[in-house]
């Protein structure tokens, strides 16, 4: 079994910055590439940016300029500095990481981001 847990979100005022973690543990042994998906209510699930094993990142435009995505390997952890945030950046945050050997993908539970004055 396999556990993403993530942690970091919360209610921020417009302009500020939240930085949220996402720790993969239980049976999964290399972690091929790790990222952020966020859903907003009554939207799709959308990409906001991915970050492969090696370091190479990929931003989606919700994430281009605003966010900054690093992973540590050792630890199975991704993490996500989001600066100048907006209403609409208002969503649940999911983790998500891909089994280097089986290529599955797993994702957490969720963290939800408010941005609200």
């Amino acid at each position: 079994q396999v556990q993403l847990v993530e942690s970091g979100g919360g209610l921020v005022q417009p302009g500020g910055s939240l930085r949220l973690s996402c720790a993969a543990s239980g049976n999964i042994s290399s972690i091929s590439h790790m990222g952020w998906y966020r859903q907003a209510p009554g939207k799709q699930r959308e990409l906001v940016a991915l970050i492969t094993s090696g370091g190479s990142t990929n931003y989606a435009d919700s994430g281009k300029g605003r966010c900054s995505i690093s992973r540590d390997n050792a630890k199975k952890t991704v993490y996500m500095e989001m600066s100048t945030l907006k209403p609409e950046d208002t969503a649940v945050y999911y983790c998500i990481a891909q089994d280097l050997g089986s290529l599955r993908h797993y994702w957490g539970q969720g963290t939800q981001v408010t941005v609200s004055s």
